[in-house]
């Protein structure tokens, strides 16, 4: 990569990465309904205002019901459960079991599209449940039945990806990825209309909040958007996918800076080992530069 794709690439890390800190802070006051419709509608609101400045023509009617459904599996249904998980979750927790999309998305296609499931991502699969099982921990009691709950909250948002992910590579060949950024905000939005507005908070929120669903709608959604779409044009879809082994780390270190969240060792052993399965199952190889005389290795 080009030093401008790493710093692109570590950017949209931190901005994913944050995602569940702004989840953490505005869930336990919003709600998690109305948390994710302001995220999504907001985010909607910003792109389409991008679109309108760079003279974008969005073109998502021809596919209306496709992009409901792909936001519902990518962004209404998976957003609302990782918000409902980090009820309980810490934010570091919650961004190192939504690593596990890879993992999941083998699995969908495999049973969708008859992919081949090979010995590799199989020994994924089983590395990554080993991850889980180390993260959450096995305690007895409600509080351990609670924290299970939770994390499946988390694993079942990865599941929805996975499906979205296999989804989308049916339908949207050929579509632009500005207007399938849109199309799903907008589609998602509409959908979760219904459910926000019976569950409205009755106080209004604190400064905190208020700037947690604009990091989290602006930032984390439309801009991150935005570096994604930059990153994949420069330097293709493969080595974009390195963002899947960074947003955690980042999800982490946000929430021991901002919250206080402990980094354990049981956390590190679980986001190694999840992060080891998700190179196993997207089958990462390092391979040694053509230049002549260089060592070094580079993702693949």
């Amino acid at each position: 990569m080009k030093v401008k794709d790493i710093i692109m690439l570590l950017i949209l890390a931190a901005l994913w990465g944050g995602s569940f800190l702004f989840m953490r802070i505005g869930a336990p006051v919003l709600g998690p309904l109305v948390l994710i419709e302001l995220r999504v509608l907001f985010a909607a609101i910003t792109l389409v205002i991008f679109a309108l400045v760079t003279r974008h023509r969005i073109r998502i009617l021809h596919k209306w019901w496709q992009y409901f459904v792909l936001g519902a599996t990518n962004a209404a249904i998976p957003f609302t459960l990782i918000s409902y998980a980090e009820l309980r979750l810490d934010a570091g927790l919650a961004a190192t079991l939504n690593a596990t999309t890879p993992m999941f998305t083998a699995i969908v296609a495999w049973l969708w599209t008859k992919e081949p499931f090979t010995l590799k991502k199989f020994s994924g699969v089983v590395m990554g449940i080993v991850g889980v099982g180390i993260l959450v921990g096995w305690g007895s009691g409600a509080r351990g039945s609670q924290l299970w709950i939770s994390a499946s909250f988390s694993l079942l948002a990865a599941v929805f990806y996975g499906i979205a992910g296999v989804f989308s590579s049916k339908h949207f060949k050929g579509e632009k990825t500005m207007d399938m950024a849109i199309g799903q905000q907008l589609a998602a939005s509409l959908l979760l209309i219904p459910f926000s507005l019976a569950v409205l908070p009755h106080t209004m929120p604190s400064k905190i909040v208020i700037f947690s669903v604009l990091g989290l709608a602006i930032l984390c959604t439309a801009v991150a958007y935005l570096f994604y779409f930059a990153l994949i044009h420069s330097a293709g879809p493969v080595k974009t996918l390195t963002v899947t082994f960074l947003v955690p780390v980042f999800g982490v270190i946000w929430g021991e800076l901002f919250l206080g969240e402990a980094i354990t060792i049981r956390l590190i052993i679980g986001l190694l080992i999840i992060l080891a399965s998700v190179a196993l199952v997207a089958n990462v190889r390092l391979k040694k530069p053509q230049s002549n005389r260089s060592t070094s290795s580079k993702i693949s």
